[in-house]
């Protein structure tokens, strides 16, 4: 048993989400198992990641392309849990980021259904989907996808699946400060800014149905998602997941990691600096200007986002309002993920119908 508090909280916490989000039970208990500290995490997770992705390019040599693009997107997934948090070691980060992307990429066009993926103009450059819409269905109403603070488009095949099956497009991109966007822009509080960009993008295409447009975030894209809802009025429905309604409040309360990813992509120069711009995301204010209807989903036993943001956001916002407090789920109830997944995408489904 590693003595390293940051590796044994790191275990400790994120077991359930990567399990549920396509890691192996017996890997995630393997790798964690062989660390003797922190400092080994992305080291390690990639080198497992690269095992799966030689499996996922053998397949796609004998044109195995349902099992390529199965082990080629759980590759994808390794890569990403390898750099998600590993601020400390940039080096290290970038390059299980780029494969990440590379091998959720040469995925897209072998998953049922298939993924595209799209550069959405935004500030002089662009910002990176991932598109994918159900079989069979001439112009699907389409579900904006907004991702945390360590969380990327990567990680998306298992949030996305649930709507796709009940015939929503999914539209999973990395804004300002995450994934790809996170060289290039910091993380920003008005989101609906980023949110704009990507409901634009929608509404030059002809394949989407522009009338019914959803949004979703998880974890920081918990709180992006109603903060886009309360200004953007083409999101005609809004699921919020373990999402904050003050950042900057809990700040003290964040685990070391996470303060340090979020340093790192609000791009401040200190941790006074980072405590400045965590105040900037807040929904102080803001939540009355929410008139779609929300869904919001929190885990009471939730260690960053207490429960009580969710039920302050209920209480405020001024729309329909459905509240899903977990009593035993942790940070997004992924350890109850049976939950809500599927119930949120039917009532999602039943929004936009």
């Amino acid at each position: 048993m590693t003595s390293d508090p940051q590796l044994k909280a790191a275990i400790a916490h994120w077991g359930p989400r990567f399990v549920a989000n396509g890691v192996v039970l017996t890997d995630f208990e393997e790798l964690t198992a062989k660390m003797a500290s922190y400092n080994d995490w992305c080291r390690v997770w990639s080198e497992r990641a690269a095992h799966h992705e030689e499996l996922g390019r053998e397949a796609l040599a004998k044109k195995r392309t349902l099992t390529a693009a199965e082990c080629l997107q759980r590759a994808g997934v390794y890569y990403h849990f390898a750099s998600f948090l590993f601020t400390r070691d940039m080096g290290q980060m970038k390059a299980a980021h780029k494969k990440q992307i590379e091998c959720r990429q040469a995925a897209l066009p072998y998953l049922r259904p298939p993924g595209e993926r799209v550069d959405i103009p935004y500030h002089g450059k662009t910002l990176a989907g991932i598109l994918r819409k159900p079989a069979g269905i001439t112009k699907p109403p389409v579900v904006v996808m907004a991702v945390g603070l360590d969380s990327t488009k990567e990680e998306g095949d298992a949030y996305e699946a649930p709507f796709l099956a009940r015939g929503m497009a999914t539209l999973i991109f990395d804004g300002p400060g995450q994934g790809e966007g996170q060289y290039d822009f910091a993380i920003r509080g008005d989101y609906e800014v980023a949110v704009k960009a990507v409901i634009d993008y929608i509404e030059k295409r002809g394949d989407l149905d522009t009338a019914r447009i959803g949004m979703w975030g998880v974890s920081l894209g918990g709180y992006y998602a109603p903060r886009a809802a309360a200004f953007e009025k083409r999101i005609k429905a809004c699921i919020a997941l373990g999402g904050p309604f003050n950042w900057g409040a809990n700040w003290d309360n964040l685990p070391e990691l996470t303060r340090e990813a979020f340093t790192a992509r609000s791009h401040a120069k200190s941790e006074t600096q980072a405590r400045q711009n965590a105040n900037t995301l807040s929904l102080e204010g803001i939540a009355h200007n929410i008139t779609c209807p929300l869904f919001i989903v929190n885990g009471r036993l939730d260690r960053i986002v207490p429960a009580a943001d969710a039920e302050r956001l209920a209480r405020e916002a001024k729309g329909p309002v459905e509240l899903m407090i977990v009593e035993d789920g942790n940070h997004i109830a992924t350890n109850r993920a049976y939950r809500w997944r599927s119930q949120s995408a039917d009532w999602m489904g039943e929004q936009l119908k």
